[in-house]
């Protein structure tokens, strides 16, 4: 009996082992990236300028280079997480915050606020586009509760048509108030303007990460159904709004800082649920570090592509998550 109990004990352990011991080693892939990302850019940051204590080599490293990647891997880490916790809710692996009209709400609300109050802070934007990003989501939730089948292609073209009848409406009053190049500003993620005292807000989604980390037995079992939540003594609906809340406030934040990230946080869960499975305690860290890489990879592809000049990160993820996003729907109706 002892040996029996002890052995699957000392199985799971093992497991646990080389779990950490492979997210540290792709936590280091990152990083490696990270580094190199510094690294990359028309002014000379270079390590023998650093080095050398080079005065301007040193202030656009600490001012502008270590920020944007900051920033990369905070708005990569949280979408991608935001990503996983809305498929979750949906009940559906083709929905994300920027196909379900999150984003587009979170715009449209960085819209009124700057009508109506154009001096107002960057703060005052991030939470009236909070607000407007948790309706948005919402109205998609209530929509989808009222649809005849749970087909698997549906659910996500319904948020997609709700979303682009939110962008029309948001582009209509951004052409009457001659808003238009603001506008694509937050609908085209681009970090080319991320300073030092311009990014600090992305703190607050590794927050949402956290909270949401905490929160994955959680999710995991709400994303059964209403019935099988209550069975289990968990309330679905306080559960639902909390979901609602981490995906909405990390959208809108985003959004503010950097603007819109298109398909990462579709693609980075299906790709790891492809390779870890569905148990989203398990899934929540490597979303975040595989989101990390993806955005530090495409904005890297950004920078050089046309070097000196830069492609926006939000255009460079639209070609290649539209690429992945459709061979994930071919695939699963293959399958």
């Amino acid at each position: 009996m002892t040996t029996t109990a002890v052995r699957p004990t000392a199985a799971a352990s093992r497991n646990r082992t080389g779990e950490t011991a492979r997210l540290v080693a792709a936590a280091a892939v990152v990083l490696v990236i990270a580094v190199g990302s510094i690294f990359v850019g028309v002014s000379d940051v270079s390590l023998p300028a650093l080095v050398a204590n080079d005065a301007g080599a040193w202030e656009i490293f600490w001012v502008s280079r270590v920020p944007r990647t900051v920033a990369v891997v905070l708005a990569g880490m949280a979408v991608a997480v935001a990503g996983l916790i809305m498929q979750l809710m949906a009940r559906n692996r083709f929905v994300e915050p920027s196909t379900v009209g999150t984003v587009e709400s979170a715009t449209l609300g960085i819209l009124v606020v700057t009508v109506l109050a154009p001096d107002s802070p960057i703060l005052t934007k991030m939470l009236v586009a909070s607000v407007f990003a948790v309706l948005g989501t919402a109205l998609f939730l209530a929509i989808l509760r009222r649809l005849p089948a749970r087909n698997t292609l549906l659910i996500p073209l319904v948020g997609i048509m709700l979303g682009g009848i939110i962008a029309a409406v948001t582009t209509f009053f951004a052409y009457r108030f001659d808003l238009l190049q603001t506008l694509s500003n937050w609908m085209i993620g681009d970090f080319s303007g991320v300073l030092r005292g311009r990014y600090e807000l992305l703190w607050i989604v590794a927050v949402l990460v956290l909270v949401g980390l905490f929160a994955a037995d959680r999710f995991t079992v709400a994303g059964m159904g209403q019935d099988f939540t209550t069975n289990l003594g968990l309330n679905y609906a306080r559960t639902m709004r909390l979901g609602l809340m981490i995906v909405s406030l990390i959208s809108a934040v985003v959004v503010t800082t950097v603007g819109a990230v298109p398909f990462l946080g579709l693609v980075v869960p299906n790709i790891v649920s492809l390779l870890f499975g569905d148990n989203l305690r398990r899934a929540v860290p490597w979303t975040a570090l595989f989101g990390a890489a993806f955005v530090l990879v495409c904005d890297i592809i950004g920078r050089t592509i046309r070097f000196p000049y830069e492609v926006p990160v939000g255009m460079v993820m639209s070609v290649l998550g539209a690429i992945l996003f459709l061979f994930l729907l071919l695939r699963k109706r293959n399958a």
